[in-house]
């Protein structure tokens, strides 16, 4: 087992980071980091999407833009932890630096190798609004209903409960008077396009320590 303090790299990767996506949706976040990726903007590649669902329009996106993309219904799968076995020996098998969530709705469970090198980004500030079934317009609706005056999102590793692992990076935005959760859902998720990749590049600089719940970067 890893200690309770530890570096997810104890080094900057000197290569390009190789990432698998988890999607249980239409792979817009997936689609974010393709964009960033081929506009320079991020050294990194997709070498292995992960579909829960035979069913997501990301499976289309994915396969349009000619990477792997292997579909593991979480249905199919008799408890969270051959699902989660199912998935990691492929990531394994693709040498994955880092596993993304993106707007991927199934629980995993993390094993040993990949402590720390899984991220989720969630369209809220942790601890507010999250956890099991808080995700999409379900977020947004909980927002505007609650009357906070702001939202965001925010990007942390993944443990083995649902949007509950040690936060790397948040981004801030307000709640207007007049907003949707449509309206809401936009504005949040221009700043998801911007925070994910900075947090790759956080995880790529080797200078991330985990302590607990907590992440600090370190020289």
């Amino acid at each position: 087992m890893k200690s309770h303090r530890f570096r997810p790299l104890d080094r900057a990767l000197s290569r390009t980071v190789r990432l698998a996506v988890l999607i249980s949706g239409g792979g817009t976040t997936l689609r974010n980091l393709l964009q960033k990726i081929d506009a320079g903007q991020l050294d990194a590649q997709v070498p292995l999407v992960v579909a829960s669902r035979d069913d997501c329009r990301g499976i289309q996106f994915a396969k349009g833009a000619k990477l792997r993309c292997d579909i593991l219904v979480r249905k199919s799968f008799s408890d969270v932890r051959s699902f989660s076995d199912a998935i990691f020996s492929r990531c394994r098998e693709m040498k994955i630096d880092l596993v993304v969530c993106g707007g991927f709705l199934s629980l995993i469970e993390i094993p040993e190798d990949y402590l720390g090198r899984v991220l989720n980004i969630h369209p809220s500030l942790i601890p507010a609004f999250c956890g099991k079934g808080m995700y999409g317009h379900h977020v947004h609706e909980a927002v505007i209903k609650r009357g906070v005056k702001v939202s965001g999102c925010t990007v942390h590793f993944v443990d083995n409960e649902y949007d509950h692992g040690p936060i790397v990076l948040q981004r801030v935005v307000p709640v207007e008077e007049n907003d949707t959760p449509e309206t809401l859902a936009s504005r949040v998720f221009e700043i998801e396009c911007e925070a994910l990749p900075d947090a790759i590049r956080l995880f790529v600089s080797g200078n991330l320590e985990i302590d607990g719940a907590c992440v600090r970067s370190v020289s």
